[in-house]
């Protein structure tokens, strides 16, 4: 059974699969109004199959305007906070009846239809239902098998750039492109700002920085089950640097084996995460 507390992945909220989600999405509702009439198009006034073509594309785009401005809004909210897979299927749902109220409302109003308003909300919401979950179903697939393509490219792509080199980690940008590559021992931490993360790393005894367009939220989900760990929404850091731990007034405070004491803070949403780790190394050390 699915995690519903699990953060979604990331590939659902990147720009380019949020622009090929609403175009897919267009053009299956444009494809599904024209054959299925679902919202009694055929019953339009006395027009051509081109203009009931036309009259009915410029409706279904109206509504799917709802899924713009939704995936607009999910977008701007993603780069703040994790969603995940409750609340994406409550977002769907809302996007649902949000759509489903806008064709009521076009039945009732401007095709004049009789019947009761909870009658035709309930037909609209199904039949919306069907416009958008199975684009969403599809383009989720589609996203999924694409990353998972692009992960084992990555794989052919380090042993070619790096020469199989034991113990160097790539970074690649937002756009798969093999950009950094860093020796495990050489890294300390990762911090986040807006687009962008700021490698930083040890470079003849002084700490160098790389700056990567990506977000935290794909960095945490690429290193997941190594020993660079996320500690807080601006921060990971590589937990084979970590010396200290220490409790301070605000919380805990990750000390780093590094020349210039660098303390990184750990938030109490990652607490478990690093006790768990910290508990992980404590065993081996035994």
């Amino acid at each position: 059974m699915p995690d519903f507390q699990k953060p979604l992945p990331h590939y659902l909220f990147q720009k380019r699969n949020i622009v090929s989600l609403i175009l897919f999405t267009s053009a299956f509702a444009l494809v599904f109004i024209n054959i299925y009439s679902p919202f009694g198009a055929d019953r339009w006034f006395k027009l051509t199959r081109l203009e009931l073509f036309t009259y009915s594309s410029l409706v279904i785009l109206t509504g799917v305007l709802v899924v713009v401005i939704s995936r607009i809004i999910m977008f701007q909210l993603c780069k703040r906070h994790t969603i995940n897979l409750t609340q994406y299927l409550a977002w769907i749902l809302a996007e649902i009846m949000f759509m489903a109220l806008f064709y009521t409302l076009f039945e009732m109003f401007i095709l004049r239809d009789s019947r009761e308003f909870t009658d035709i909300i309930k037909i609209s919401a199904l039949n919306t239902a069907l416009v958008l979950l199975i684009p969403y179903s599809v383009s989720w697939l589609y996203f999924s098998w694409l990353d998972k393509k692009e992960q084992i490219e990555r794989l052919a792509d380090v042993q070619s750039v790096s020469g199989n080199i034991r113990g160097m980690i790539p970074f690649y940008d937002d756009k798969a492109v093999l950009k950094f590559s860093v020796k495990k021992e050489n890294l300390l931490y990762l911090e986040s700002t807006e687009n962008y993360v700021s490698i930083c790393y040890l470079n003849y005894g002084k700490i160098s920085k790389y700056l990567l367009r990506d977000t935290m939220k794909k960095m945490e989900e690429n290193f997941a089950g190594t020993e660079i760990i996320r500690c807080h929404r601006s921060y990971m850091v590589n937990f084979e640097k970590v010396k200290v731990i220490r409790k301070e007034k605000e919380g805990l405070v990750l000390e780093l084996d590094e020349p210039t004491q660098t303390d990184i803070p750990v938030s109490k949403t990652y607490v478990d995460n690093v006790m768990q780790t910290f508990s992980k190394y404590s065993r081996v050390a035994e």
